[in-house]
């Protein structure tokens, strides 16, 4: 069965199981008898090839008005996304989630970049609730949270079980309150615990030519800081927003106007956004019409994402550098650039989150958001299921010196270059 047909298949179940709904319930053999009939009518008119039998799940939802002790307590609207919640969690996937009214609400917010909450990409490895980067500036960044910590309880809840978006609530929450994350970090025996003061979150954009870095030499005497050559440009690409693509124009601009030929794009701790951003950023290196990701639809379909060709920066001796904390769009625009050798990665092995999710918007205010495809590079290779290994591979020693070893590493090729 194809994408779409499943998709039918789960929104007519989903539109019939709230038409009965709004009919009301009747009681016993009555109640029974007429939900047997919307099975029928359900197999019948979605052409479904495994019968669909509804009554279990009737049965459940009389029980629970019937019997449970606070029966009087039970809002039907919060059986009702529960039933769809249950629905979609048993898919497997933790990128596909339903969102009632609050939780799209807080997404969408995301989305815009201007929320309140303590400014971190979460996600799913192993199953484990996963920091995939702190957003540089944001309380979660000052409190000490880094790429790659995992998330075992927030607050007095344990996340075993839970969902990614229900974690996304859990941690987010107004201005001036605090959240409590007990994560298992490498290289650490024991669990640590973490308060982190939430606050308004800007989501940070770029970032250019203004960094300095210490070499170990420098630390040992000399203190002046080196700074990173006449010739070589740095653009840091905090995420992939609504403001990235006129952000990265400007930038590129005023490395043209700087006469500096050889740029590093730092792309370390930045946990992506949307596809259109890295499609427009690969066009500024790539020639029109070359391939920037391919989209692997569930029903074997591919679609195919080019290159816009600004080609501004085509030619140009181009390092980017990658972490653990790199991924979604980061890994789109470092995977494209490689496939057509018009960079070289330096770093670290990235994320891996390599699927394309859709956001469907229901009735009142909820959504589904669903993952339709999953990502390759322009060569074949599947980001989610092996992320990007980089050409040169330089482990950051230890984050709390000043030394920055994989900035270093990519001055220095671009300086024989």
């Amino acid at each position: 069965m194809s994408l779409r047909n499943k998709t039918v298949t789960i929104l007519a179940g989903a539109i019939i199981i709230v038409a009965v709904f709004s009919i009301g319930f009747l009681a016993g053999k009555q109640q029974n008898a007429g939900l047997a009939s919307v099975t029928e009518v359900y197999n019948k008119d979605v052409g479904n090839t495994d019968a669909v039998d509804f009554s279990l799940f009737w049965n459940a939802w009389t029980t629970l008005k019937n019997k449970y002790v606070s029966s009087d307590e039970i809002h039907t609207e919060d059986l009702v996304w529960g039933a769809i919640q249950g629905m979609v969690d048993a898919v497997g996937d933790p990128y596909t989630v339903f969102l009632p009214p609050e939780e799209n609400e807080l997404f969408q917010s995301s989305v815009r970049g201007d929320f309140e909450g303590v400014g971190m990409e979460i996600g799913m490895r192993n199953e484990t609730l996963t920091v995939i980067a702190p957003l540089e500036g944001t309380p979660a960044h000052r409190a000490g949270i880094k790429a790659g910590d995992q998330i075992i309880q927030i607050d007095d809840t344990s996340t075993a079980g839970v969902s990614l978006d229900r974690a996304v609530t859990l941690i987010r929450g107004p201005k001036g309150t605090e959240v409590v994350l007990t994560v298992f970090r490498k290289g650490e025996d024991e669990p640590l615990k973490i308060t982190i003061a939430r606050d308004r979150i800007q989501i940070p954009v770029i970032e250019t030519n203004t960094r300095e870095i210490i070499t170990d030499a420098e630390k040992q005497g000399d203190k002046t800081a080196h700074t990173v050559g006449d010739d070589i440009y740095i653009i840091r690409l905090f995420s992939f927003s609504e403001k990235s693509t006129s952000a990265f124009r400007d930038a590129v601009r005023d490395m043209i106007l700087s006469g500096r030929q050889k740029l590093i794009l730092d792309l370390r701790n930045n946990p992506g956004g949307f596809l259109e951003a890295a499609a427009d950023i690969s066009s500024w290196f790539l020639p029109l019409g070359s391939v920037v990701v391919r989209e692997e639809l569930g029903s074997g379909e591919e679609r195919v994402h080019r290159s816009r060709g600004y080609e501004t920066l085509q030619g140009k001796s181009v390092v980017v550098l990658i972490n653990e904390g790199s991924a979604s769009a980061s890994e789109i625009v470092a995977g494209a650039l490689r496939d057509h050798n018009a960079a070289l990665l330096v770093g670290t092995k990235t994320f891996g989150k390599g699927s394309v999710q859709e956001l469907i918007s229901f009735a009142k205010d909820s959504a589904l958001k669903v993952t339709i495809a999953r990502w390759l590079t322009p060569n074949g290779h599947s980001i989610s299921e092996n992320g990007l290994v980089p050409d040169v591979v330089v482990e950051q020693e230890d984050d709390e010196t000043e030394t920055d070893e994989q900035l270093e590493k990519a001055i220095e090729i671009l300086k024989d270059l």
